[in-house]
């Protein structure tokens, strides 16, 4: 699948193609890229528009909220609400799950999403971005969908992505069988295909990638692996917007890290809508994605059975070669 001058493939072509005579995941799909497209339209003149700074209130998972959170929110509710394919919501910005109640408006899908991820640095101008994950309904169609329908484990997810809005706007998808990397031009509108992502072999640079603020709070296996680093000359990059972090961990190699502390038990990331999809894509670009020692055992993020939407999980993902150097520590 590679792009030559005469042959440019876009996204809309790449979605009927992997939709596969699926019409509601292509209508969803589509959905998706509509939303990423506002979303970057609405951040490139937040400057202008008065939309940096705070909204005065804090979401669902007690977050402060700013301006562009609110925007990115409603965008994304409303595209998914209104594209025909979805039947249950879950979202960063909002306490209770979505139902779409509307039989004409309903499809089989369940979606999660965090709509603007790392949005503490959208002031800054640094990159920020909208996570997903899909999953398709298990209760009756003609029925009104249940949280249960979203409550599962991600190894149920159908498909997953993330929108990178920095220099470039990016898409991430992933069907569960590759992982493929979008950008967006502005000239035309469209995300064109750029490739298909994969984890350097063996593991790539050297680079880990935490909150360092956060060590004296940490297991002892993971303050040793980064004190290995250290010594080993691994080079420490650190954005503090997930997308931004895992992007280019999958893209430069390394392993990106965000712990159970003794502040927070079940770390700090969501699992719904962080958690799973980056999981999802990590794995499916040859990576380890992994909770470390959570709930008195060693599991991948995948495995991690939800209790409420906006559950928490660890984080500890990136190359073969990284993930199990923190592993071997806990063992």
């Amino acid at each position: 699948m590679e792009n030559t001058k005469a042959s440019i493939l876009t996204l809309t072509q790449f979605i009927v193609e992997k939709a596969d005579g699926d019409q509601n995941m292509a209508l969803l799909m589509n959905a998706v890229q509509h939303a990423c497209k506002v979303c970057a339209n609405a951040i490139k003149k937040a400057g202008t528009c008065d939309l940096y700074g705070l909204a005065e209130t804090t979401n669902a998972t007690g977050d402060d909220v700013k301006k562009l959170d609110i925007i990115a929110n409603t965008i994304w509710v409303d595209c998914m609400k209104n594209c025909g394919a979805c039947c249950l919501l879950v979202s960063e910005e909002e306490e209770e799950p979505i139902i779409v109640k509307n039989k004409n408006k309903r499809g089989p899908y369940c979606v999660a999403f965090d709509p603007l991820d790392g949005s503490s640095n959208v002031d800054c101008n640094v990159s920020v971005g909208s996570i997903f994950s899909v999953y398709k309904r298990k209760s009756p169609e003609d029925k009104n969908a249940t949280v249960d329908d979203i409550l599962r484990p991600g190894l149920e997810c159908v498909a997953a992505g993330y929108s990178m809005f920095g220099a470039a706007t990016e898409l991430v998808i992933t069907y569960g069988q590759g992982v493929f990397r979008f950008a967006l031009d502005s000239a035309i509108g469209e995300f064109l295909y750029v490739e298909q992502m994969k984890i350097p072999q063996g593991g790539g640079k050297k680079i880990y990638s935490c909150n360092e603020g956060n060590l004296h709070s940490w297991d002892a296996p993971i303050k040793d692996f980064v004190k290995k680093c250290k010594a080993d000359g691994y080079a420490a990059r650190y954005v503090g917007s997930m997308v931004s972090d895992v992007h280019r961990t999958l893209l430069y190699g390394g392993i990106f890290l965000y712990p159970a502390d003794k502040k927070s038990k079940k770390g700090k990331l969501r699992v719904l809508y962080e958690g799973y999809p980056m999981a999802m894509i990590t794995e499916q670009a040859g990576g380890l994605a992994s909770t470390g020692m959570f709930l008195g055992k060693i599991g991948r993020i995948l495995e991690v059975k939800p209790e409420h939407i906006h559950d928490r999980c660890p984080i500890i993902m990136g190359g073969e070669r990284d993930v199990k150097q923190v592993l071997a520590l806990y063992e």
